[in-house]
């Protein structure tokens, strides 16, 4: 049996779960952290957008961010002890539909886009070649409205088997009024995270360099705010 978290990008189960995915390696348990959204785009011209998200990440190129975000991913994965899986689909900030307009050209925390309906399927189809029986998924719940949160939490939930759910973070930092509306129909679990788990969480995210000034502003925001989230303990949700 394995513990697999599934994760839109190169660093929200990790952002969302670290100190807990740290306690269970400890505890000899076998987790996987599966990211959907990390794929090498093809070889479109960039749009204006994706280039700004480019330069505040320090990066020249698509090549280069998925490469670098990768790598920053397989060492946040092994601070917590995960073993970190990378599949092949791109970014929504690369995507393009069959007539070659970008589909996210100005945001990205906006509702899928209609050419992207069979999206999701894809991703199921994909994941059902991989997962084992046993194995125990946990899945974004999409708090932020990112359309990649949305659309593979979409894709877990086609597989139509029972999930628990995280909560985005640093989403879930920024709006915590926007919990209830995603969990009023499930229930939680606390999990007490050990302080060994919460350093780790912290050095795990310390680790998407590229992300951080984005995400919290500083790696001291990070910490503090990371500090005072995980020591209340964290919440796994579910639907019985």
């Amino acid at each position: 049996m394995c513990w697999i978290y599934i994760s839109p990008h190169l660093d929200d189960a990790i952002l969302s779960a670290g100190g807990l995915i740290y306690d269970q390696a400890r505890d000899g348990e076998r987790v996987e952290i599966w990211t959907l959204v990390c794929g090498f785009p093809p070889g479109a011209e960039l749009t204006p957008f994706a280039q700004l998200l480019h330069f505040q990440w320090g990066f020249t190129s698509a090549e280069e961010t998925v490469r670098s975000r990768r790598a920053e991913d397989e060492r946040a994965a092994s601070i917590v002890g995960a073993k970190a899986v990378h599949f092949d689909f791109p970014d929504c900030i690369y995507r393009r539909g069959a007539d070659g307009e970008p589909l996210y050209p100005m945001d990205v925390f906006v509702p899928p886009h209609p050419a992207e309906a069979d999206l999701p399927a894809q991703m199921t189809a994909i994941l059902k070649e991989r997962i084992q029986p046993d194995d125990v998924l946990v899945c974004p719940l999409g708090i932020g409205g990112h359309a990649d949160h949305l659309l593979v939490r979409q894709a877990v939930e086609g597989l139509n088997r029972p999930l628990w759910y995280y909560a985005d973070v640093p989403y879930v930092l920024n709006h915590p009024e926007a919990l209830k509306p995603f969990t009023r129909l499930m229930t939680a679990e606390r999990r007490e995270i050990s302080s060994g788990g919460l350093g780790a969480w912290a050095e795990g995210i310390a680790s998407y360099a590229s992300q951080i000034s984005t995400l919290f502003e500083s790696p001291i925001k990070m910490k503090e705010a990371m500090q005072d989230y995980g020591e209340k303990g964290l919440f796994l949700w579910k639907v019985e």
